[in-house]
């Protein structure tokens, strides 16, 4: 089997407190994209530098300890452990003392103190996307990348997430690149990259 090329000649800045969606045909790369911002994939050429620090040179250890602390993840699929309560599900990233407070303030922020105690089970599907972007924030990531984050909710919980997402980076200079197939989402971000056949098109 020959190689696969996924991604070609990209160059791409993202500036503190922006909010950016890619958008672009199913298979056009837009995953691998976030996944070599994220980490989760090396580049076979060109580097990746988050927040000052080149990461695509990286050993595994160290890169692990790195995305831990300056990235924040959201899925289409929430992915919290369900033995787990939501406070305990957002403070699993940090795994430091002191930390119960700042994801009792996250949760308060996202209108889920009530739901603090309850598994993930007891959550809606809304709420449990906003628990997910709790933990997301638990370390102040320099980015929070978002794969489809809305693609499994409903109109009004994909409204009030995305809602959310203005609410962090206006309050918190969060900055966010998002990957969705929402117009009206990608319509409303600071910016939007339209990915095709592995090229930004400008």
């Amino acid at each position: 089997f020959g190689s696969l090329q996924v991604l070609r000649g990209i160059d791409l800045n993202i500036d503190k407190g922006e909010i950016v969606s890619i958008v672009g045909p199913s298979g056009a790369g837009k995953t691998t994209l976030l996944q070599i911002m994220g980490t989760l994939d090396a580049p076979d050429s060109g580097t990746v530098t988050i927040d000052g620090t080149l990461v695509s040179r990286m050993k595994e250890k160290e890169l692990s300890a790195f995305r831990n602390k300056h990235i924040g993840f959201v899925f289409q699929f929430h992915q919290l452990l369900p033995e787990f309560t939501a406070l305990e599900n957002v403070m699993i990233p940090a795994f430091i003392a002191g930390v119960g407070q700042k994801a009792l303030e996250l949760l308060e922020f996202m209108g889920l103190t009530d739901r603090a105690e309850h598994k993930p089970n007891e959550l809606s599907g809304g709420e449990k996307q906003r628990v997910a972007v709790a933990r997301a924030l638990i370390n102040h990531p320099a980015v929070i990348l978002a794969d489809e984050p809305s693609g499994s909710l409903d109109t009004k919980n994909k409204e009030e997430l995305h809602s959310l997402f203005f609410e962090l980076r206006d309050q918190m200079h969060q900055t966010f690149v998002i990957v969705t197939h929402d117009e009206q989402l990608a319509a409303n971000t600071d910016r939007v990259i339209h990915i095709k056949d592995g090229v930004v098109l400008l």
